[in-house]
């Protein structure tokens, strides 16, 4: 029997947390400031190391390139070693990253050391949404291991607390609640373990949208006395996390069947999965062309351009925290997905073609429909699947990272050989692509449904 996590007041949600997910969540918060935190200093990294602009967004390119794969063996590792020794070691391989990365010498090193530094958090970032779900407010004593070592899913977190389906087996789709079953078991609203996970899984998004929006900030007040201070500075925040963990999260037990290496790749053989997959890596491709070509195009001295991506990010949060589940009650995730997908080429063609004031209101406005997509998507790919939600997230992750990994350099190499308003039409195009996408296996995501069925139970009043 596994050990109960700490107490929490009653009544849930989403600031009634055990002190392990608040510890995981900070070291989260950290390890999503990595991805913004270059953008003030990508100038002052290509003037210092004498690099242009497509070299410089290498930077980005290994990063997720290096991401994008390790996600194929998180799942592996994490099986055989558990949540929080993987946790862990993502942790110091990133402290260990980050900390060479501020003594690069060359650009080519630096670009290395942002590879290493990409595995680390791959490790770290996907097995910690699992490690925070199942330590949540009503989970089930902390274990982060359905049935095949899975978060529970919404029907399998139903009465009596059954992590798994008939005879401890992975749940049967009907099992599951598809077909109308709104979650919990026999169509009741959901209980308040599975109302616990949901807000543990917005807190999670709430640590991207928070790291996500002090990167550029912390990037661009470290980076204003030395464009090596960010990194040597993340390496120490992410050594307090390391801390935490190591203190405040109780060793989560090894789930009792191992993931195989192939497991990912063969999860993505789900039509609902392949979907949100492929369509995220169109939408990401979009995302990041924002995100690392923008800098170069703002003009801006590095506190410029760290406001500029802060007010982004701070859209980003809001919308992943509070504006995605209000918009997946009213209209459906799916419909969320195209309504910020529209969003999104519209900024695109702002960028494009406004002057300097219409970029910086285009690149803050951005993260809305940013922040949309990534709470859409992340459910999305959490629920439409049948495989276990790691495994599931570890496919989806490979896929959706290689658009972050391909956009930067290719944005920046289409703005030095041609003009630079060509990667946000590029972008643009990529968010098209994105909606088709969508239109044409549209049934691949009708079990979507019951995921906004718990959605619309949440806004009911609970049962005297």
């Amino acid at each position: 029997m596994h050990a109960k996590p700490a107490a929490t007041p009653k009544g849930g949600g989403i600031l009634r947390q055990p002190t392990s997910v608040w510890a995981t969540a900070f070291a989260a918060v950290v390890a999503f400031m990595g991805i913004g935190l270059v953008d003030p200093i990508l100038p002052a990294i290509a003037k210092n190391l004498d690099a242009s602009p497509s070299q410089v967004s290498l930077l980005f390119t290994s990063y997720f390139l290096i991401t994008a794969v390790a996600m194929l063996v998180t799942g592996w590792v994490s099986s055989r070693i558990g949540g929080k020794r993987t946790l862990l070691i993502g942790l110091a391989v990133v402290v260990a990253f980050a900390a060479l990365a501020g003594t690069s010498g060359t650009v080519g090193q630096l670009v290395g050391f942002r590879a290493g530094w990409g595995f680390g958090n791959a490790l770290f970032v996907a097995t910690a949404l699992a490690v925070i779900v199942g330590a949540a407010s009503g989970g089930a004593g902390g274990d982060p291991g359905g049935a095949g070592g899975r978060p529970p899913s919404r029907g399998e977190r139903g009465a009596g607390g059954d992590p798994g389906g008939a005879g401890g087996r992975p749940p049967s789709r009907g099992e599951r609640g598809a077909g109308g079953d709104p979650g919990g078991a026999g169509g009741r609203p959901p209980s308040k373990g599975e109302r616990g996970a949901e807000s543990a899984i917005i807190l999670y998004e709430a640590a991207l949208g928070i790291g996500i929006s002090l990167g550029p900030l912390a990037g661009a007040l470290l980076g204003d006395m030395n464009w090596r201070f960010p990194f040597f500075g993340t390496a120490a925040l992410m050594a307090v996390g390391f801390l935490l963990i190591t203190t405040l999260l109780r060793p989560t037990p090894r789930p009792a069947e191992k993931t195989r290496l192939s497991a990912p790749i063969r999860a993505l053989a789900h039509g609902g999965l392949s979907t949100t997959a492929f369509t995220a890596l169109f939408y990401n491709y979009a995302f990041f062309t924002v995100l690392a070509f923008t800098p170069f195009v703002l003009g801006m001295s590095a506190h410029g351009i760290g406001l500029v991506f802060f007010g982004w990010g701070v859209m980003v949060a809001l919308a992943s925290v509070f504006g995605a589940p209000v918009l997946q009650r009213r209209v459906g995730t799916v419909r969320v997905m195209y309504l910020a997908l529209a969003l999104l080429i519209v900024f695109q063609l702002g960028l494009a073609f406004l002057g300097h004031g219409g970029i910086i209101a285009c690149t803050v406005l951005s993260g809305i429909p940013i922040g949309l997509n990534n709470t859409a998507f992340t459910e999305a790919a959490m629920e439409v699947s049948d495989s276990p939600r790691p495994v599931a997230s570890a496919g989806y992750n490979f896929v959706r990272w290689m658009g972050g990994a391909l956009a930067p350099y290719i944005a920046t190499k289409l703005a030095e050989e041609v003009d630079a308003s060509l990667p946000y039409l590029v972008g643009a195009a990529c968010c098209a692509v994105a909606i088709g996408i969508l239109v044409v296996r549209r049934r691949h995501l009708e079990p979507l449904e019951r995921v906004d069925i718990d959605h619309a139970f949440q806004d009911a009043p609970a049962a005297a």
